[in-house]
């Protein structure tokens, strides 16, 4: 099906919703504490209360979209996420804010998941790839940029202004979808489903071996994007550089991981997509295991810095190819395919952040131990997919 060539910015700008909103206010805990009157560390609620917002979303939004077609629930997912974070911004307490924070974490899921949905409703095999590629350019530096964009809001304003604006990213995010996204899902092709359906078929989906060994890549690869995004912070302390180097040291990472999904877009015609993914899960678990190596000898900050570049740019070939495999057997169920990856993707990347908190220690050992985890994990699945007999 052809597609208009500014699809992939606005679908990149619809899925960054989540990350943007995830990242973006870590910087801002220790104020949101002061100013809510809540002990040291009481902001993580906060946090847990997004993360339970997202796993009951993401596996809600599929099923609603392959019933109700795309644009319908995106727009109403996507105006709760506006409303709740208006009310994040206007909380006057902690419980307040953790409660319109799950709010918009259920609300928001839309935009994770449906975009995906989308692709696979337009392309298969390697024009979905290159779709997911062109995504990738908008929304893969979201992650990674978010804490530094709102510690500089903080530098201006208070923890409410970014809130504000996250209200104001999901206002645009409902007009862009009411006056530009077509659905994408012809009323033929809905299905309705009781519960019990709902259950029988993400329990098919996730016994087809396709699928969760491509969703496993792909989680695993956010796995250790999020150990370098909660253990990076270390950098600062370990060698004393300031907010600014901090923020390019994320900057680079996220033009390795951008330059990475368009090269991608352009080579999979030659190469194909699974020997692409193939080759970005070596070279994700070969820079881990440097990195790890590094920070077990104390190394400096540039050898440090370079396997995790090397990590992030596999991670722009890994990423939409693998979500194109989970996807790709799914046609008639891809809105419930894409909320069970992303749940799963999810779930991994909060335990990754998780895993790293609990072993800081003053180094990047725990950074470097998550993300050769990470990596073990993607090469393990990579062994375990079905390969065609043209992979070499």
């Amino acid at each position: 099906m052809p597609f208009p060539s500014w699809l992939p910015l606005l679908l990149g700008f619809l899925t960054a919703v989540g990350p943007v909103s995830t990242d973006m206010y870590l910087p801002a805990f220790p104020a949101i504490e002061a100013s809510l009157h809540g002990g040291p560390g009481s902001a993580q609620i906060t946090l847990a209360a997004w993360f339970a917002g997202l796993a009951v979303g993401q596996i809600t939004q599929g099923s609603l979209s392959d019933r109700f077609g795309r644009r319908g629930p995106l727009i109403v997912g996507t105006g709760l996420y506006t409303l709740a974070s208006a009310g994040c911004a206007l909380s006057p307490d902690l419980l307040t804010l953790s409660i319109c924070r799950a709010l918009a974490a259920f609300g928001g899921s839309a935009s994770a998941v449906i975009p995906r949905a989308i692709v696979r409703d337009l392309a298969d095999g390697h024009a979905a790839a290159r779709l997911m590629s062109r995504l990738m350019l908008v929304m893969g530096a979201a992650p990674i940029l978010a804490p530094t964009l709102g510690g500089a809001v903080l530098t201006v304003a208070t923890w409410h202004m970014i809130f504000w604006i996250a209200t104001a990213y999901g206002a645009i995010s409902v007009a862009l979808v009411w006056f530009f996204l077509p659905d994408t899902l012809p009323r033929t092709d809905r299905v309705r489903l009781s519960l019990a359906d709902i259950i029988r078929r993400y329990a098919m989906i996730a016994r087809e071996r396709s699928f969760i060994t491509h969703a496993l890549m792909n989680g695993f690869a956010m796995f250790g994007m999020f150990a370098y995004i909660g253990g990076s912070p270390v950098f600062i302390e370990m060698f004393r550089i300031s907010p600014e180097v901090y923020g390019m040291l994320f900057g680079l990472s996220a033009a390795g991981f951008i330059s990475a999904s368009q090269i991608n877009a352009r080579i999979l015609p030659r190469f194909g997509s699974n020997r692409v993914l193939h080759w970005g899960v070596r070279a994700y678990l070969i820079a881990a295991l440097f990195l790890a190596g590094a920070a077990l000898l104390h190394a400096p900050l540039p050898l440090l810095i370079a396997p995790i570049f090397v990590a992030m740019f596999s991670m722009g070939f890994v990423m939409p190819n693998a979500t194109v495999g989970a996807l790709s057997r799914h046609a008639a169920h891809a809105g419930s395919a894409s909320a069970l990856m992303g749940t799963l993707q999810f779930l991994l990347a909060a335990a990754s952040g998780t895993m790293v908190g609990i072993l800081s220690d003053g180094t990047a050992r725990p950074l470097a131990l998550m993300m050769v985890a990470g990596a073990a994990g993607a090469a393990i699945a990579d062994r375990a997919r079905p390969k065609p007999s043209s992979l070499t």
